[in-house]
């Protein structure tokens, strides 16, 4: 397993503009000279944390995964992150994860965020996923999901790499920082949070905080308030070390933990 890159984008983005939103991130990836295996967006990285279904909302083979899938293929990495996706007369609030050879995965959240009424909106997913690239196993989460440790428990080290893909407001950035590194400590995993900035449809106003934490906890990026693009490599010796130096997942309870 060699080391890892993983490039994050914390971008503004155009409350509903789904056509600006791809072209701006379009523009975004063709100037990432860094090499890098995946590209991570952020949550509905095509139009802001929209409810607005008649306007937003795309099936499977929609303008927003046939971009993915070309892009992905055009860099050679693997693109995610989440938009909003109708299928069979449901809504869900869908990762997509496509990787240059066609392959695509998706996970639907599993945390509706009630207190904007998500829940009102979109059906809930009922199942993690893994995703290989490069020998490392990499589960990918949604926003809401990052207050639920059940929900991200790591049992026996199913994975090694957690992102977290969101729209989360400034006002509970602490919550959003506090709880990633939370997340890395007690799964004993690298996590990669990556957020939006600027301000929504709904006056909401988003710091990013977009960040890359390692399995002790350590931060290895961090960036508020502004947009921005960050390669982080990924240490699989430092991964491989700290647990066998700190094997505290051999003790976890994880009998009823969902997996």
């Amino acid at each position: 397993m060699r080391d890892l890159n993983i490039t994050l984008i914390q971008p503004e983005l155009v409350w509903e503009d789904i056509e600006s939103n791809i072209d701006k991130l379009n523009k975004i990836i063709d100037n990432i000279h860094d090499k890098t295996d995946l590209i991570v967006l952020p949550e509905m990285f095509n139009s802001g944390f929209s409810m607005n279904v008649k306007k937003i909302a795309q099936d499977m083979n929609g303008h927003c995964i046939n971009w993915l899938e070309k892009k992905s293929k055009q860099i050679k990495a693997d693109i995610t992150g989440s938009i909003m996706v109708s299928e069979n007369n449901s809504l869900y609030n869908r990762l997509v994860w496509v990787k240059p050879d066609g392959n695509l995965f998706f996970y639907d959240k599993k945390h509706l965020f009630r207190y904007a009424g998500e829940d009102k909106i979109f059906k809930p997913g009922n199942k993690n996923i893994t995703v290989k690239l490069n020998g490392w196993n990499i589960r990918p989460f949604i926003c809401y999901d990052l207050r639920f440790p059940m929900w991200t428990r790591n049992i026996l080290n199913q994975y090694d790499v957690a992102i977290f893909v969101a729209n989360w407001p400034e006002s509970r950035a602490c919550h959003w920082k506090t709880l990633l590194a939370a997340r890395a400590i007690e799964n004993q995993c690298y996590v990669i949070g990556v957020n939006r900035v600027g301000k929504d449809g709904n006056d909401l106003t988003y710091s990013g905080d977009s960040s890359a934490i390692d399995p002790s906890g350590k931060i290895l990026f961090h960036k508020s308030s502004v947009e921005c693009v960050y390669t982080a490599c990924l240490s699989s010796q430092m991964l491989a070390t700290y647990r066998k130096k700190f094997p505290f997942w051999k003790d976890m309870d994880y009998q009823n933990a969902l997996c």
